[in-house]
C-alpha cells in the first residue's frame, strides 16, 4: 500500500550536507563521516525552495502552498511537483518522515511543550 503523504511531516535527514552554488542547491550524502561524492544531488529553483523549507518538519500542504505562492502555479501542478520531489528524496534517503501528531487544543502549556519536544526528538 503506497504511503499517504498527507498524513506525515517531512524533514531533511541529518546525514547530508547541502550548499547553494550558482543558484542551485547541491546535496551530498554523508556516510561514515565522509561525503559520498558519487551521489551528489543538484536541485533547481523549485527543488531548492522545497529543500530549504524542509530544514524543519513540514506537511505536504505547506510545501504545496509555498510553490503555489512562489511560482503562481495551480494547486494540482504544485501538488504533483511536490509529491514527485518528496518521493524522489525519500527513495534517495535525503529526507525523513515524521508522524503528524494532532494535539488537543485544551492542553496546559507545560504538557503541550513536553509533547512537542518529545515529537521533535523522534
Amino acid at each position: 500500500m503506497p504511503l499517504n503523504l498527507e498524513d506525515h511531516l517531512f524533514i531533511q535527514t541529518r546525514s547530508v550536507v547541502s550548499r547553494v552554488v550558482g543558484g542551485e542547491t547541491l546535496v551530498v550524502p554523508v556516510r561514515g563521516k565522509v561525503g559520498d561524492l558519487a551521489s551528489i544531488y543538484s536541485f533547481n529553483g523549485t527543488g531548492t525552495l522545497i529543500w530549504q523549507l524542509l530544514a524543519s518538519p513540514k506537511p505536504l500542504s505547506d510545501l504545496v502552498e509555498a510553490l503555489e505562492h512562489e511560482y503562481a502555479v495551480e494547486t494540482s501542478k504544485a501538488h504533483h511537483d511536490v509529491t514527485q520531489f518528496l518521493n524522489d528524496m525519500l527513495s534517495a534517503g535525503l529526507i525523513e518522515i515524521r508522524p503528524r501528531v494532532e494535539l488537543p487544543l485544551d492542553l496546559p502549556a507545560a504538557e503541550l511543550t513536553s509533547r512537542v519536544e518529545m515529537e521533535a526528538a523522534g
